[in-house]
């Protein structure tokens, strides 16, 4: 039953984790989105149109 007590501990502390890293990634996004839109930046991609030379 030990195994078991401290196999669930260990389950629920990195499920807790995975939460804790998952609401980070997002507020760094959001932050990230923010910035975008205040300096008025689409923040997208350029255009694909555009065709750069590489140098040999």
């Amino acid at each position: 039953m030990y195994e078991y007590e401290l196999y669930r501990i260990t389950s629920d502390e990195l499920i807790r984790r995975a939460d804790a890293a998952r609401e980070v990634r997002a507020a760094r996004l959001a932050r990230r989105a923010a910035r975008r839109t205040g300096r008025g930046d689409p923040g997208e991609r350029v255009s694909q149109d555009l065709h750069f030379v590489h140098a040999a």
